[in-house]
């Protein structure tokens, strides 16, 4: 049922351009894995002229140049904003259900999980195989029926813990069919010359929501509980399908899907193993994300059990990283295409401003390196999203993201058991400056290790140039 529907007919009302739809005649493999991605979608490389190459450099150029984008932006905005709200709301509603029991919220957020790292990659063909803007306007009406449902059942005083455990499993299953396809639509929406742009806007999208949907979500909790945060959540999926109904396909970078085959998954992993610039990204961003970015934890526990202070002091350093990396995105949307070389720099000083929040003596130091710090977990971060969307071809870049999700997810599996051994064996401290020293020594040990890659990168143009 759901492959007959995600093969179904355009939505009413759209037009679709033929020259757009189908693959250019006599394009290789080779034409499409090279410098930037630009080939994959039929253009070519940024102009040389200086009035275009000053235009590529514009803040908001996704938005000026691309209609679909300025449909899709105000939705994702709105939808993230609401998901917020949900993930504070629910938290506190199982707190309540369990009687304050953590682990229950840890059982929900794992059950959230869970279904990303099983199922991803199936995710991520089903993104390759079927038109992605259709998969995005199914996993939007799942996750909002799902959102309406628990809203209903929790303003009824009907809603159980394990009907929170079940719907957490459920919403986790349709974010594992919506994200592959969702990080793929951004290069189909903008193209190549503006994914960059278009990812950093992105990013700080949703550093922006991070901050305003937890706090209106306080704000309506103490008002009128949790049940009508959750339906207004609900509602606010229907600014995100709105948006994906009134965009022209016809201005959509996009191919022909890749036709239902046995072994298409096994094929996507294959084509990340042998492009070696792809694995050397991946596992940099594995193991600075498991050893460096656990700031939910490491945060609380610096301001809790270093620092002595509370609830608003923890808020304030989290509000730090959240300016600091919104400010990060806003700088990488400025930049026409990042480098392999701008990414291992971000993750190397991302790692030493990491150690060095470790070390500060006071809090208010601790809070003000939060913005530093930010800014560059957000450029490294930014710069390998765009790289990984430019290099990979149209018929692979559903599976090549789906992996690079899993890689994502499973760092934290990697990583909180982690800090949290090193909180109890040597102290707050030492899970900042152990976790920043082990980011700094995965990226030099990494280049080290494949050395002939990392030097060999632009001169073989496997990564865009800045």
């Amino acid at each position: 049922m759901l492959c007959r529907a995600l093969a179904g007919r355009s939505p009413r009302g759209v037009r679709r351009r033929h020259g757009k739809t189908t693959q250019t005649k006599g394009t290789t493999m080779s034409d499409i894995s090279g410098a930037g991605g630009a080939d994959s979608a039929g253009e070519g490389p940024p102009s040389s002229d200086p009035e275009a190459a000053q235009q590529d450099l514009k803040l908001f150029r996704s938005l000026r140049n691309h209609r679909n984008y300025r449909l899709l932006m105000p939705g994702q905005g709105i939808s993230s904003i609401g998901a917020w709200m949900q993930m504070t709301a629910q938290d506190w509603l199982v707190l309540d259900l369990a009687h304050g029991s953590g682990a229950a919220v840890g059982i929900t957020a794992g059950l959230q999980i869970l279904p990303a790292l099983l199922f991803s990659l199936y995710g991520s063909v089903l993104a390759d195989r079927y038109p992605k803007r259709r998969i995005l306007m199914i996993s939007q009406a799942v996750m909002g029926a799902l959102a309406l449902v628990l809203g209903l059942l929790t303003v009824t005083g009907s809603v159980t813990v394990w009907n929170v455990y079940a719907l957490a499993f459920g919403l986790g299953l349709a974010v594992t069919l919506d994200t592959p396809a969702r990080m793929a639509f951004t290069f189909e929406v903008v193209g190549p010359r503006d994914v960059s742009n278009a990812i950093g806007l992105n990013n700080a999208l949703f550093n922006t929501t991070m901050i305003l949907g937890p706090a209106v979500a306080g704000v309506l909790i103490a008002a009128v509980g949790t049940g009508p945060v959750f339906l207004i959540n609900a509602a606010s999926f229907g600014a995100m399908e709105l948006g994906l109904y009134l965009m022209r396909e016809d201005e959509l970078h996009v191919k022909a899907p890749v036709r239902r085959a046995k072994g298409q998954l096994r094929a996507g992993l294959r084509y990340v193993r042998k492009r070696r610039d792809l694995v050397m990204l991946m596992t940099v961003m594995l193991l600075v994300s498991a050893f460096g970015m656990n700031f939910a934890v490491t945060d609380a526990l610096m301001s809790r059990e270093v620092f002595h202070t509370g609830a608003s002091s923890f808020g304030v350093v989290t509000a730090m990283m959240a300016v600091g990396g919104l400010v990060g995105s806003l700088l990488s949307a400025r930049r026409r295409q990042p480098s392999m070389r701008d990414m291992l720099a971000a993750a190397a000083v991302f790692g030493v401003l990491v150690t060095a929040s470790g070390l500060m003596p006071a809090y208010w130091a601790f809070a003000a390196m939060q913005l530093p710090t930010g800014m560059a977990m957000m450029t490294f971060t930014t710069a390998a999203y765009s790289i990984t969307q430019l290099s990979a071809p149209e018929q692979m870049r559903g599976r090549v993201m789906g992996l690079y999700l899993l890689v994502i997810t499973g760092s934290s599996l990697i990583g909180y058991p982690l800090i949290g051994w090193l909180a109890e064996t040597f102290g707050p401290r030492s899970t900042l400056v152990i976790g920043g020293i082990a980011s700094l020594a995965s990226v030099v040990g990494t280049v080290a290790f494949m050395a002939p890659v990392a030097t060999g990168l632009l001169a073989r143009g496997t990564a865009p140039r800045a």
